[in-house]
């Protein structure tokens, strides 16, 4: 298979439309497998053998054109690429505001890699090796979340103090200036601006936000209220929005 080509669904699989996954991976053995694996399983595949080519896939070039360019639903993401790595493509793709839903694979499985993969976008990290149904569960977690967050919500501005969040517009505005939030972060900050005061633990966010299936470490709420707190507060370390409660969680004032 070369790059950028596509696999459909395995014709006799009735588990079709769930939807179609971009794998970034260099290596052809294991590229074909995670192709052959995910599509037995229903999903539409494309394949990219390196970051520039997943990066003109999704839109994030400059001459990247939408005509003949697949949507892509979701990307399985290895972090050693030729040319730009994994983590540069991820990094690349979110300061561009391009929030399709990533998961990363990767021979690295420490704590501190982990917490780097989730720090700089990604959505799940998957240690190699790993099992083909784990794989596949993974990638169904992530697109039903997704689909989630795409349903509306109702049409009901939530208030707390200078902070205005508009459900159905998906839009935050800070003291009348609207302020750029990803979908999680957005998700986050609409739970506790819907119950101001109440403390909520790493795992009920977890539960909230990302839904009850989640497989990835819950220090990835800690990683998303860091982001969001660097982009309402005034001084991040010393926030007056959301307060970290020691040995219980966080809230909102």
């Amino acid at each position: 298979m070369n790059s950028a080509e596509l696999v459909s669904p395995v014709q006799s699989n009735l588990r079709v439309g769930l939807g179609r996954v971009l794998i970034v991976e260099d290596e052809d053995l294991i590229r074909e497998t995670l192709a052959l694996g995910l599509a037995e399983e229903g999903f539409e595949i494309v394949i990219a053998e390196d970051g520039l080519t997943a990066l003109d896939l999704l839109g994030g070039t400059a001459h990247a054109s939408r005509v003949n360019r697949p949507e892509i639903n979701l990307v399985v993401l290895d972090l050693m690429l030729p040319g730009m790595n994994g983590l540069d493509l991820c990094r690349l793709l979110r300061h561009q505001g391009i929030d399709v839903p990533i998961l990363i694979l990767s021979a690295k499985g420490t704590e501190t890699d982990r917490v780097v993969g989730l720090e700089i976008g990604a959505d799940d990290y998957l240690t190699k090796p790993f099992g083909m149904r784990e794989l596949v569960a993974r990638c169904r977690a992530l697109l039903r979340r997704r689909q989630s967050n795409l349903q509306a919500t109702p049409d009901n501005v939530l208030t707390f103090e200078d902070i205005a969040l508009h459900p159905q517009e998906c839009r935050v505005f800070l003291r009348g200036e609207e302020v750029s939030l990803s979908p999680k972060e957005f998700r986050i900050l609409e739970l506790f601006m819907g119950q101001p005061r109440r403390v909520w633990s790493r795992d009920q966010i977890i539960d909230q936000v990302w839904g009850y299936d989640f497989m990835g470490d819950n220090k990835t709420v800690d990683v998303h209220i860091r982001w969001i707190r660097e982009k309402l507060e005034a001084d991040p370390s010393h926030p007056v929005y959301i307060k970290t409660v020691r040995g219980f969680g966080y809230r909102l004032g």
